[in-house]
């Protein structure tokens, strides 16, 4: 008896081939969108860093003030007066500064993000993520597309190839003002910045303008990194919240 073909959102072979490539790509748009707003999350303080970096070897520091960081933020962050959550910590889900960060949030008994994405070596889901809180993505840039979207503040912590690229997309963007708010941005360990990155020979080449140094900050502690984000954010909390987890709360970036 021959069976029926099954429908085309059921078809594994059709949602895999080459035409289901749209689908897949508004999958990983629609399903976060999804979760977000059924998790109430507002906005987000974004972590990036290295996931090769390890604990106890030279840059190991790193590891433990990104956690420390983290637990500074989420104490602060569920302090505020509001019905909500805000200022949640989102990473790359991985290890090292990513399990870092994800890790100070659950010290302090917040709810934390991970936005993992399968890649073949480094990149594991770190234990640390609050469960309902941990996507998982194809593509790198549905994955940037929701580091951005939610975030409030970035911090970026020593890291390689996905840590620049991910920190250039952020200054792009800001600098394009293709954000519809401040978005501050951190990058912590000034020593491992300005070896890695040149930012004044950019703007002597005339490659940025001068002004576009101001987009981001050099931080060296967790307490120096805690004082521009509480800054920050507190100004922020008089801005407007994504539709997605909104509330009318005065005080918590509502609508009155």
């Amino acid at each position: 008896m021959r069976s029926d073909p099954p429908l085309a959102y059921y078809d594994r072979a059709f949602l895999e081939s080459d035409d289901g490539r749209p689908l897949r790509i508004l999958a990983e748009y629609l399903d976060p969108l999804q979760r977000f707003r059924r998790e109430r999350v507002h906005d987000t303080v974004v972590f990036f860093g290295s996931a090769r970096l390890r604990q106890d070897g030279p840059l190991g520091r790193y590891y433990d003030e990104a956690r420390e960081l983290a637990r500074q933020l989420t104490e602060w962050a569920r302090a505020l007066p509001c019905d909500a959550d805000r200022f949640l910590v989102c990473t790359g889900g991985g290890g090292a500064i990513m399990e870092a960060a994800n890790r100070g949030a659950a010290d302090a008994g917040g709810r934390t993000i991970g936005l993992n994405i399968g890649l073949p070596h480094e990149q594991r889901p770190n234990p640390y993520i609050t469960p309902a809180l941990q996507l998982e993505f194809h593509y790198f840039f549905m994955r940037k597309l929701w580091f951005a979207y939610l975030a409030r503040a970035m911090v970026a912590f020593p890291g390689g190839f996905g840590t620049l690229d991910e920190v250039f997309e952020l200054l792009t963007l800001a600098q394009t003002k293709k954000l519809d708010r401040p978005l501050p941005v951190l990058l912590y360990g000034r020593s491992y910045w300005e070896e890695i990155v040149d930012f004044e020979a950019l703007a002597r080449h005339g490659m940025i303008s001068p002004r576009d140094l101001a987009l981001f900050r050099y931080v060296d502690t967790p307490a120096e990194a805690m004082a521009v984000l509480k800054e920050a954010l507190s100004a922020e909390m008089r801005g407007t919240t994504p539709d997605i987890a909104r509330t009318n709360r005065p005080g918590c970036g509502g609508e009155p």
